[in-house]
């Protein structure tokens, strides 16, 4: 008898496989993880906001479903490509945003306050998204723990599992991580760029 888990696994093995069918099969099945996943990056919008978590989950499943399918290994592995796509769509979000809008005082500010950065601030967003795309240049792996465990709700035993090393190991790193990360925004005080990364698969 084939198990709730055991479908999207095998939902999962299909979509990476190219079969966008098997994407809008899986959705409903692993619906209520990505909604709790949008709700964590829409943290700190006020009511009534119009990307609201449902829209930033259907938002995220049209960019995947128009894109050749990443290569997925299973359950975990899907719900980080899933959250690294919803940041990256309020990143355009707040740079468009911010275009429109410019200027202001660079302050300084905690790393707990860039996590929770909302739309409303989108200066905010850039900055640590910046940051972030920094540390990617110089340690690919700490930066995708930092998107992971802060941006895409995983908890440090699925991180782990996912890149295959101990749970000890992405802790040391995380910390590592959230150190450089807090040095580069207390320096970085220019101002935040404008151009959009790609998608991370």
């Amino acid at each position: 008898m084939t198990t709730p888990a055991d479908a999207i696994t095998l939902l999962v093995h299909k979509y990476g496989e190219g079969d966008k069918d098997a994407l809008g099969r899986l959705l409903p099945l692993v619906y209520g993880e990505l909604r709790r996943i949008a709700q964590k990056h829409l943290w700190g919008e006020r009511p009534g906001h119009t990307l609201q978590p449902t829209a930033l989950v259907h938002e995220m499943y049209a960019k995947l479903a128009g894109q050749s399918a990443p290569d997925v290994r299973d359950r975990i592995h899907f719900l980080s490509i899933a959250a690294g796509v919803m940041r990256q769509i309020l990143i355009d979000h707040a740079r468009t945003k911010y275009a429109q809008k410019r200027g202001g005082r660079q302050e300084i500010l905690s790393l707990d306050e860039a996590q929770h950065a909302c739309l409303e601030k989108p200066a905010i967003m850039i900055r640590i998204d910046d940051a972030l795309n920094e540390l990617a240049s110089q340690d690919p792996p700490k930066a995708r723990l930092v998107e992971m465990r802060f941006f895409g709700g995983l908890t440090a035993e699925e991180s782990a599992q996912l890149l295959n090393i101990p749970v000890s190991a992405v802790r040391r790193e995380l910390r590592v991580a959230q150190a450089w990360l807090q040095r580069e925004l207390n320096q970085n005080s220019h101002e935040p760029k404008l151009s959009t990364r790609s998608v991370p698969s």
